[in-house]
């Protein structure tokens, strides 16, 4: 049975991207060469109210690669797999290709 978390508010929930290791010819990489703070987003919440009680919705959608602060977020698990709740406004930018 497969858990599904949809974060309240203006929550978001991210798998972070683990940078790999080695390199395709088996070299190690050193942990801080590739290191890039980011994740794909897995769920959004619907947004908060503004003061007249107007919804404001989430500009993320699922499946943005996004740039994460150093610290922060909340680690959840789920299912033996590592996921982080951040707040929208805690998430520095998205990434595109």
């Amino acid at each position: 049975m497969a858990k599904r978390l949809i974060p309240t508010l203006n929550r978001v929930l991210i798998e972070k991207i683990v940078p790999p290791s080695k390199t395709t010819a088996g070299i190690l990489l050193p942990e801080k060469s590739s290191k890039l703070n980011s994740g794909k987003v897995v769920a959004v919440g619907p947004g908060t109210r503004d003061k007249t009680g107007n919804l404001m919705p989430v500009s993320l959608k699922e499946g943005d690669t996004v740039l994460l602060p150093e610290y922060g977020g909340t680690q959840v698990k789920l299912e033996d797999k590592e996921f982080h709740l951040f707040r929208e406004e805690d998430i520095l930018g998205t990434l595109h290709d």
